[in-house]
């Protein structure tokens, strides 16, 4: 069984926050922290100062760790051609950012649009992914969150 290791961001400054924003055909635009797959050997810090560069390319530092979900896709289709993403464990870390300087994005996610910063305020307006996030982001950014936000079953493999 193969269970994919994520490291995502949650990135704010005056009362914004930075998201990607991606569609794709099945569920139309969404979006979702900055971030994504840890590499053999690469600490989960590693991998969200990584993802965050290649994604954004702004240059982050984790601070903590503030949220931990994972999302079980039920489409089969998903499930055999795709079992790497059929299952995720988000590890969402607190981060803030490095420096004023701000790069092109160099490795862009599939369905990746742009990067957007969001007004908190904004955010019951958007569709947020994973959904247990989404419910629970103002909780989280307010540092009142449980760490352990729950388990997300999807039909499909975004987010």
């Amino acid at each position: 069984m193969n269970i994919r290791s994520t490291a995502k961001a949650l990135i704010s400054a005056n009362e914004k926050i930075l998201l990607i924003k991606n569609n794709c055909d099945q569920i139309g635009d969404f979006y979702c922290l900055p971030g994504g797959g840890q590499n053999k050997y690469e600490t989960l810090a590693e991998a969200v100062i990584r993802e965050c560069k290649e994604e954004t390319g702004y240059d982050v530092k984790p601070l903590k760790l503030v949220g931990l979900c994972e999302e079980i896709c039920l489409n089969e289709n998903v499930r055999e051609n795709n079992s790497e993403y059929a299952h995720k464990v988000y590890h969402i870390f607190s981060c803030e950012l490095v420096g004023d300087k701000v790069d092109s994005p160099v490795e862009e996610d599939v369905g990746q649009v742009c990067c957007e910063w969001v007004d908190f305020d904004a955010l019951g307006g958007i569709k947020l992914l994973p959904k247990c996030l989404a419910e629970q982001i103002v909780d989280v950014l307010s540092g009142v969150a449980p760490v352990f936000l729950g388990s997300d079953f999807t039909h499909s493999n975004n987010g």
